[in-house]
C-alpha cells in the first residue's frame, strides 16, 4: 500500500458543481442472481434518464470484465475485488453528480454493505435494488446458457448454484421481476428517486 501519497481537493465544492450540473449524484445499485433482469433494467432505466435531460452513465458487471476487471476470475476473494473497484468507480462517477446505474450480482452482503458505507462517509447518494426472481425463473430464463453450464459442472464458482448469493435483508428496493415487466420497474426506481429528491 502506497503511502507517500496526499489527497489533493479541488478548487470547485460539492454544492457548487451540484448547482452547476443542476442535478446530485447517486449511485443506484442492482443486485440479484444471473438472469434475474438486472442488465435489461439498468439500459431501461439509463435510456429513461438521459431522455429526462440526467447526466447518467451505466456500469454493467459483464462489461467491467472486459477492461478494468479483466484479471479477475469467479472465486470469492475475485467477487469481493471485483465489487471492491466497481465501489470506488462509481463513488468517482457519484462525486461527478452523475445517475450512476451498477448492475452486479455482488453476491456477498459484506461487500454491498461497504460500497454503501464508503458512499455514506463521503456524504453521497446511494440506493440498493434487489433485482429478485426466483432461481426456478432465471434458470428458465437462461439467456446465455449460463445455468445449463454450471449445472453440468462446466462452469465452476457459478453464483446460486454452485456459489452463494446473499440476498439483501433490507433493500432501498425490491422488484420482483417474475411479477413485473421492465417499464413497471423503471417506474418504481424514477418513482423513488423523484420521492427523494433526486428528479
Amino acid at each position: 500500500m502506497a503511502t507517500n501519497i496526499t489527497f489533493h481537493p479541488g478548487s470547485i465544492s460539492a454544492s457548487e458543481r451540484m448547482e452547476l450540473l443542476k442535478q446530485k449524484g447517486i449511485t443506484i445499485w442492482l443486485t440479484g442472481l444471473s438472469a434475474s433482469g438486472k442488465s435489461t433494467i439498468a439500459c431501461a432505466l439509463e435510456q429513461t434518464l438521459l431522455h429526462q435531460g440526467k447526466f447518467t452513465y451505466r456500469l454493467d458487471g459483464d462489461n467491467i470484465r472486459f477492461g478494468l476487471n479483466k484479471d479477475l476470475g469467479f472465486d470469492e476473494d475475485s467477487h469481493v475485488e471485483n465489487v471492491r473497484r466497481i465501489g470506488e468507480v462509481a463513488k468517482l462517477f457519484c462525486d461527478a453528480n452523475c445517475f450512476t446505474i451498477v448492475a452486479f450480482i455482488s453476491p456477498y452482503h459484506r461487500c454491498r454493505q461497504t460500497v454503501r458505507e464508503l458512499h455514506t462517509k463521503a456524504n453521497l447518494g446511494f440506493v440498493e435494488i434487489f433485482v429478485d426472481a426466483p432461481l426456478s425463473v432465471a434458470e428458465q430464463r437462461d439467456p446465455k446458457g449460463l445455468y445449463k453450464k454450471a449445472r453440468s459442472g462446466e462452469i465452476k464458482d457459478f453464483t446460486g448454484i454452485s456459489a452463494p448469493y446473499e440476498p439483501p435483508e433490507n433493500p432501498d428496493i425490491h422488484i420482483r421481476t417474475d411479477e413485473c415487466d421492465v417499464t413497471q420497474a423503471v417506474t418504481t426506481i424514477i418513482e423513488y428517486l423523484a420521492s427523494h429528491g433526486y428528479l
